[in-house]
């Protein structure tokens, strides 16, 4: 099914790019490929497309559509395609860079160069939506000309489409972007694009987020290590960051010698490892870091939370002997299935396999990809196989987690390193008192944290369960005769470590509530005469269960509760 819809997305990029020329003939055609959950293609057109050409051009797609026009497999000489593409100077260019026969698929009048696969008649083509337009270099470079994007989507049928729809609606109430400015989470600024700044809010979540991970670790017998953000060239040389990253990395002198920002935290990591010598006898050993880096993203995929220019990556690196790796790789599993599950998420799972080009023996390949295999299978976990989509270090095992609206993110992963203990020449003494090559696991959870806070502010629409909220409670007094009393309570959730605000503006209680209600606070107290006189509290709950003539004591029970169980 799932070849199946891609064929589909791919048709229909085809019948977007058909119906764009008949309705504008001089637009030149970039690309046009499937993606996850649609398809988009770029056009180079004078003037910007509006909303109500997108209408006319979806229109026109299902037109098109209706005439059942056979979608035929044509392959071509490069003369030949030259001559179909002459007034295509964007095509011209992919051509000329093809070191295959050209392949053309057509639909009527059109053509366009394509390796496929594609649906059979464009009468499959039904349910799509033409979704947005956007900007776009060509080849993704800045130097070349800005294109015009027009993202869609499609499905096999109608309720489907339907329902992604739906969750795309959903989804802009969700934005991250909105709510964080919403809720005072964070910002950015023209002074530093595609570096977040966390207002004091946000940082209560971050700092929860931190807290939970180092806990969680400390308890599963990992190390934490810092290691230093700026390093000098002759380590990332050796590492091939310079070499094969150089374009996302961030660059200075010191003392007239190049430096550069560190995209990645195990090269440092390893540093650290071949700091002093080791025995079989620490094994595995665990070393974990929360390591800023810094990657240069180009401005134009630069998106809030989840495309960042300065993140905080969860990495840790395990050292092991082969025969340890399959246990290593089973309880890195349990612990991330663990976080996932304390946020509430479900997952599936990928496991990628050696590629054409790949460093180390068939040997090792083999016995790494079975203990990738085996801990799944010996954990009964269902895993899609990825033949040849491994890294050329060796293979993965990745994880998707799904939010509360079906989307899938890929945040964890499991890779077995075969390249960095060889570049590194890392070592530890064997049982045997000879010399031997550690095996390496790098590992990730959460991934970049400042993406995983993005994906949580969507997953919850903004309500933060109580252990992550950066206001737990809100009291508010319905006039200032009761504000001592108010104070009072507020002073004693301070003093058992509640995150607590009092509203004490010359405001209806209404408002009051209301307010508190748009920045998704979890508890609101209300004080009255009431209150005062019973020595008791009036608590609203976020989904508006209103209880009267509660305790101190018990309320404050409740909550330690809550924020322990991380419900």
């Amino acid at each position: 099914m799932q070849n199946k819809l891609e064929s589909l997305r791919h048709s229909t990029a085809h019948l977007l790019a058909q119906a764009v020329l008949e309705l504008f003939p001089k637009t030149k055609l970039g690309i046009g490929p499937s993606i996850e959950n649609g398809f988009y293609y770029d056009f180079d057109i004078k003037e910007d497309f509006s909303e109500k050409d997108l209408e006319r051009i979806e229109q026109r797609m299902k037109e098109i559509s209706k005439k059942n026009l056979k979608i035929v497999r044509e392959s071509k000489t490069k003369s030949e395609a030259e001559k179909i593409l002459k007034n295509q100077p964007y095509k011209l260019e992919l051509l000329k860079e093809l070191k295959t026969e050209p392949t053309f698929y057509t639909q009527g009048d059109f053509a366009d160069l394509c390796a496929g696969p594609h649906v059979g008649s464009t009468k499959e083509i039904k349910y799509f939506k033409l979704l947005k337009i956007a900007g776009a270099y060509w080849k993704g470079d800045s130097k070349n000309k800005m294109l015009q994007r027009i993202y869609g989507t499609v499905f096999e049928d109608r309720k489907e489409l339907k329902n992604h729809l739906h969750m795309l609606e959903e989804a802009k109430k969700r934005d991250h972007k909105k709510l964080g400015e919403q809720l005072d989470l964070f910002t950015f600024h023209k002074e530093g694009p595609g570096f977040p700044f966390f207002h004091p809010k946000g940082t209560v979540i971050y700092n929860e987020l931190v807290d939970f991970w180092k806990k969680i670790h400390r308890k599963h017998g990992y190390q934490e290590i810092k290691t230093p953000i700026i390093l000098n060239n002759e380590l990332w040389l050796k590492s091939g960051h310079w070499e094969n990253y150089k374009e996302n990395m961030y660059f200075t002198k010191i003392d007239k010698k190049d430096y550069a920002v560190k995209p990645m935290n195990c090269p440092g990591g390893i540093l650290v490892y071949k700091s002093k010598l080791h025995s079989y006898k620490e094994f595995p050993l665990k070393l974990a870091e929360l390591g800023l880096v810094h990657r240069h993203e180009l401005s134009g995929v630069l998106n809030g939370l989840f495309r960042v220019r300065n993140f905080t990556q969860d990495d840790a690196h395990i050292y092991c002997t082969k025969e340890q790796l399959e246990d290593e790789i089973k309880k890195v599993i349990n612990l991330t299935g663990d976080i996932y599950g304390t946020f509430g998420l479900k997952y599936e799972l990928e496991l990628s396999t050696r590629p054409e080009k790949s460093i180390g023996s068939a040997a090792m390949w083999s016995d790494a990809e079975n203990s990738l295999k085996n801990a799944l299978e010996s954990l009964k976990l269902d895993y899609q196989l990825n033949p040849g989509d491994g890294a050329f270090y060796g293979p993965k095992i990745d994880f998707h987690i799904k939010d509360s609206l079906g989307r899938s993110w890929q945040c964890g992963t499991i890779q077995v390193d075969f390249s960095m203990p060889e570049k590194f020449d890392l070592e530890y003494d064997g049982s045997d008192n000879r010399k031997h090559r550690p095996v390496m696991v790098h590992r990730a959870i959460l991934g970049s944290l400042e993406r995983f806070l993005g994906i949580m502010i969507e997953h919850y629409a903004g309500k933060f369960p109580l252990w992550l909220s950066p206001v737990q409670v809100k009291i508010m007094n319905v006039n200032d005769d009761v504000l001592k009393y108010a104070n009072k309570i507020k002073e004693e959730l301070e003093e058992n470590d509640i995150r607590v605000e009092l509203d004490d503006r010359n405001e209806s209680i209404s408002k009051k509530v209301r307010d508190a209600q748009n920045q998704k606070i979890n508890y609101m107290v209300t004080i009255g005469e009431k209150e005062v006189k019973a020595k008791k509290l009036a608590i609203r709950t976020r989904d508006g269960k209103v209880s009267f003539g509660i305790s101190t004591t018990k309320f404050i029970k409740d909550l330690k509760k809550e924020i322990e169980d991380k419900k």
